[in-house]
C-alpha cells in the first residue's frame, strides 16, 4: 500500500492553529486534534475535504487510538491486529487465522449457493466479497478494514459506550469511487462499497454506509503477506487526520447520536443468523 507521506497532503496536528502541509508520520504520531462537539468536527473535515480535492474521504470511529510500539497509530485489518501487545501476531498465528478464514469462506460459498439471497452467484464467485461480508458481520479475521462513508456513523461508533477511554474518529484518504470495487493498482488499496455487493435483504451495510479497504492486489494466503513487511500492511498509512473527541457535551438535541441498536438493526438483518450460523460451525 503506497502511504500518503509521499503525497502532498494539508491536515492539522493537535497544536496547530490552521491547516498546513504535514506528513502522514507527523500525523500517526500526533495525539490528535480535540473535538468539542459534533460541528466543529463536521467543519474540519469540511476543511480536510477542500484541501485535499484529489482524495476521497472515508471515516472509522473507534473506542480509542492505538500505537504500535513506535508510538504511530495502527490501523491494522482484523487477520493482522497483534493478539496480544503491541506486537504482529507471529507465522504460526497468522497461519492458523488464515486457515480459519478459509474454512469460513468454505462454508459461506456453500450456505450462499443454497440460499435465496438475491446476488448469490456474485458472492459464490468473488473471494473479495465473501471477506466482505465474513468482516462486516464479525465471523473471523480478514484482510479487511471496515470504515464508513458517514461522519455521523463514525463518531457514533467512537462515542457509544466509550465512558472510560477517550474516542476518536480516523480520517482516510482514498483515491476516486467507482462501481462496487474500486482496485489502484498504483496505490496499491481496493475500496469496496457494501450496499453494492450484499442482498438488499442485509439492513447492517445500509444503516452503517459501510464500506471495506483491502490491499490490491488480495493477500489471500499467509505466502503472499510474507512478501510485505508488516508496517507496509497498516491503513495508517491512508491516515489524512485523526481527531480526539470529548466524552461530554459532544451530542446534542439537534446533533444526536446513532444509538447501538439503529447502527446493528439485527432484527431485521437475515444476514445475522445466516452468519451466526457460520460462526457456529467454526467453533465446533
Amino acid at each position: 500500500m503506497e502511504t500518503l507521506r509521499i503525497r502532498k497532503i494539508t491536515s492539522i496536528l493537535e497544536n496547530d492553529a490552521s491547516f498546513h502541509s504535514v506528513t502522514n508520520h507527523e500525523i500517526r504520531s500526533d495525539r490528535g486534534v480535540f473535538i468539542q462537539d459534533y460541528p466543529e468536527l463536521v467543519e474540519k473535515v469540511a476543511q480536510l475535504s477542500f484541501h485535499n480535492p484529489e482524495h476521497v474521504l472515508l471515516f472509522r470511529g473507534q473506542k480509542q487510538d492505538y500505537p504500535n510500539f513506535q508510538g504511530s497509530t495502527s490501523i491494522k485489518s482484523t487477520i493482522f491486529r497483534p493478539a496480544h501487545g503491541k506486537r504482529p501476531p507471529d507465522s504460526f498465528e497468522l497461519a492458523r487465522r488464515y486457515q480459519i478464514l478459509s474454512n469460513a469462506e468454505q462454508i459461506l460459498s456453500d450456505n450462499f449457493s443454497q440460499s435465496h439471497f438475491l446476488g448469490r452467484q456474485r458472492i459464490v464467485r468473488h473471494r473479495l466479497l465473501r471477506w466482505a461480508i465474513l468482516q462486516h458481520y464479525g465471523v473471523c479475521g480478514t484482510p479487511l478494514l471496515d470504515v464508513t462513508h458517514s461522519l455521523r456513523v463514525a463518531a457514533s461508533f467512537a462515542t457509544n459506550d466509550a465512558s472510560d477511554s477517550e474516542p476518536v474518529v480516523y480520517v482516510l484518504a482514498v483515491p476516486s469511487l467507482s462501481g462496487s470495487v474500486t482496485a489502484s493498482s498504483e496505490q496499491g488499496i481496493q475500496i469496496i462499497r457494501l450496499s453494492s455487493i450484499c442482498p438488499p435483504d442485509a439492513r447492517r451495510p445500509y444503516f452503517q454506509e459501510g464500506y471495506l479497504l483491502a490491499e490490491y492486489p488480495d493477500l489471500a494466503t499467509i505466502t503472499e503477506k510474507q512478501n510485505y513487511r508488516p508496517h507496509e500492511i497498516d491503513f495508517g498509512l491512508r491516515l489524512l487526520a485523526k481527531f480526539r473527541l470529548s466524552r461530554s457535551g459532544f451530542w446534542s438535541k439537534d446533533y444526536t447520536v446513532i444509538p447501538r441498536e439503529a447502527l446493528y438493526p439485527n432484527e431485521r438483518d437475515p444476514l445475522v443468523e445466516f452468519t451466526e450460523q457460520i460462526v457456529a460451525r467454526l467453533i465446533r
